[in-house]
C-alpha cells in the first residue's frame, strides 16, 4: 500500500464488507479489489499500525472508530459522485460507480459540496 488512494480503497472495501457481513476477511478484500492476498496482508499491517483497523488472530478484520469515520466519509463521497454522474450524464449505475471510484480520491471537499447541492436542487436522493 504505497499511497493514499490505495489506503482509501482498502478502507472503503472493509467498510462495505463490514456493513454487509459484520467484518471482513483478507480473502474477501483481495477478491473485491482484485489484488493478491499478500498485498492485503501487508496493507492490513499498515492500517493496524495507523489505528484504523482491528485484526483478530483468526483473520477477522473490523474498523476502529477512527477507521470507521474515515472509511464512511470515503464511501459517502463515492455514493455522491456516482449519483451525480448517473443522473447528470445519464450513465449506467455500473459505469457511474466505476468512474466515481477513480474520482473520489482526487475531488476537493468544495467539489463534493457542489455536487451535493446539485443533487438537492434536482431532488435526487443522495
Amino acid at each position: 500500500m504505497d499511497n493514499n488512494e490505495s489506503k482509501e480503497m482498502y478502507l472503503e472495501t472493509i467498510y462495505i464488507l463490514e456493513e454487509s457481513h459484520g467484518h471482513a476477511h483478507g480473502a474477501d478484500i483481495a477478491d473485491h479489489l482484485g489484488v493478491s492476498k499478500p498485498s492485503v496482508t501487508k496493507a492490513m499491517e499498515r492500517l493496524k499500525k495507523e489505528g484504523l483497523i482491528h485484526k483478530e488472530s483468526y483473520g477477522s478484520i473490523t474498523l476502529t472508530s477512527k477507521g470507521k469515520v474515515l472509511s464512511k466519509s470515503i464511501y459517502e463521497k463515492h455514493r455522491v459522485i456516482s449519483k451525480y454522474i448517473q443522473h447528470s450524464l445519464g450513465l449506467s449505475s455500473d459505469e457511474a460507480s466505476a468512474n466515481a471510484c477513480k474520482m473520489e480520491h482526487v475531488l476537493t471537499d468544495e467539489m463534493i459540496s457542489a455536487i451535493k447541492c446539485y443533487l438537492k436542487e434536482h431532488d435526487i436522493e443522495e
